[in-house]
């Protein structure tokens, strides 16, 4: 049996070695200067985890390393049967094998979907102690989702997030190179920022939805939300009620940046025949976050307790699931932008929470910075309405009161000129301006 697997083993390596990295669109994620741990790339199923790792083993080969020495392997290959922990040593033994001539040069293993055999932690482990390999995860499985991996690796794993397309990826996808300064554009190069942005937030940043019809691209992301549902959640955890589960789903994604709490969503469920415990509703949303389908924003406070009380606000994990849930045949621009400005503070690695002042304004989001530093930001799809205007800047000016270093960002979808007057302490900005602001601290 061991014989017919090494030589499965031996055929997937020698493919990975000889196939050439495909092109694909670059991702911006970043890489860590730093050694003796595995890259751990996580992420949403589809969001481009594979891609990213296919274009990491690029980067190495432009950077002068051997081939030989950089090998890709997908754990998910029926042929590879119940593959053993024991077993997994066969894949270093063979390379080494069939590339004796390779040398002192550290071999790097792109393992993806390496989940699939139950205790590979340890086995990575071993490869990264001895220092002669290189290890790169991946994975989103029932058995062991992707931001679990870091976990199970104990302190020897650097997590390395993928999201849908960020503006500028989509740009770069489509065709059209991002001002090399977005401050500094003509009126012709703002409308046309202005429509890409537009288009970005209806199709979202899925890379397989890309140039889709809005209802081949509807379809293709509810089949991502169901094997999501059915594999990382309701198979992997066991979930004895998928009635209550797809009920808070459809509630949680149908009002992106709408405050959901568990307490007053288990009594609507009751109200309809639905009986299911807040314990099991708490459960059930966190596995919706593990999978990276949905994350909660929290109350902006160091109370525990106010923290517990009080709503959290929901975003999905791209605007293009917005409109698979959205049942309400209203225009949702404004879910959109705000869905949209939350994904690319968490792509930046940024703390978010909202705010309520002391007069009862909102603030969509408070986000303190990885590089030190936060903001308050407020997002509008238009500032044309004075009433919109005047209830924006209050909640800024109220909110400075609390975080009076915070920086103040008005984001708005359009960048028709000039913008309303408001207080010099606040900046109004066309939101995909500040997407493509590499030096933008919010």
């Amino acid at each position: 049996m061991e014989v017919q697997l090494e030589a499965v083993i031996r055929e997937k390596i020698l493919t990975a070695v000889e196939t050439p990295v495909a092109a694909s669109t670059r991702r911006d994620a970043r890489m860590p200067r730093i050694t003796g741990k595995a890259m751990a790339v996580i992420g949403m199923r589809r969001a481009g985890k594979t891609t990213f790792l296919h274009q990491c083993r690029a980067d190495l080969l432009a950077a002068g390393r051997r081939k030989e020495c950089l090998v890709y392997f997908n754990f998910e290959d029926e042929r590879l049967g119940e593959l053993a922990v024991d077993q997994l040593r066969l894949i270093p033994e063979t390379h080494a094998r069939l590339y004796a001539e390779a040398g002192t040069e550290p071999v790097t293993l792109f393992l993806d979907e390496i989940q699939c055999v139950p205790g590979w932690e340890v086995f990575v482990r071993r490869l990264l102690d001895s220092g002669e390999h290189e290890v790169f995860v991946s994975g989103s499985s029932a058995k062991l989702l992707s931001r679990e991996i870091a976990t199970s690796m104990r302190g020897r794993a650097w997590e390395i997030p993928i999201y849908p397309f960020s503006f500028g990826e989509y740009l770069r996808h489509h065709g059209y190179a991002p001002p090399s300064n977005p401050n500094q554009t003509t009126q012709g190069e703002a409308i046309e920022f202005d429509r890409h942005f537009a288009s970005y937030l209806d199709s979202g940043g899925f890379p397989e939805a890309q140039s889709l019809e809005s209802t081949e691209r509807r379809q293709l992301l509810q089949g991502y939300v169901d094997v999501l549902l059915l594999r990382d959640v309701i198979e992997r955890h066991g979930v004895r009620n998928p009635t209550a589960l797809r009920w808070m789903l459809r509630r949680l994604l149908g009002a992106p940046g709408g405050l959901f709490s568990v307490t007053k969503f288990a009594a609507d469920l009751k109200s309809q025949g639905v009986r299911v415990g807040r314990e099991t509703l708490y459960e059930m949303m966190g596995h919706l976050e593990d999978a990276f389908l949905l994350q909660a924003v929290p109350i902006a406070t160091d109370s525990e307790k106010r923290r517990q009380v009080n709503p959290q606000k929901i975003y999905p994990a791209d605007t293009g699931l917005i409109p698979v849930f959205d049942r309400s045949g209203k225009a949702n621009t404004g879910h959109l932008l705000e869905t949209a400005v939350f994904v690319e503070l968490k792509r930046r690695q940024a703390e978010v929470a909202y705010v309520k002042t002391a007069m009862g304004y909102e603030i969509d989001f408070r986000a303190r910075h990885l590089a030190g530093g936060e903001s308050l930001i407020q997002v509008a799809a238009n500032l044309d309405a004075p009433e919109t205007l005047d209830r924006e800047v209050r909640a800024l000016v109220d909110a400075r009161e609390d975080y009076p270093h915070a920086d103040m960002l008005l984001l708005t979808l359009e960048s028709r000129l000039p913008f309303p007057k408001v207080p010099e302490s606040i900046r109004i900005l066309p939101a995909w301006q500040w997407m493509l602001d590499a030096e933008t601290s919010g």
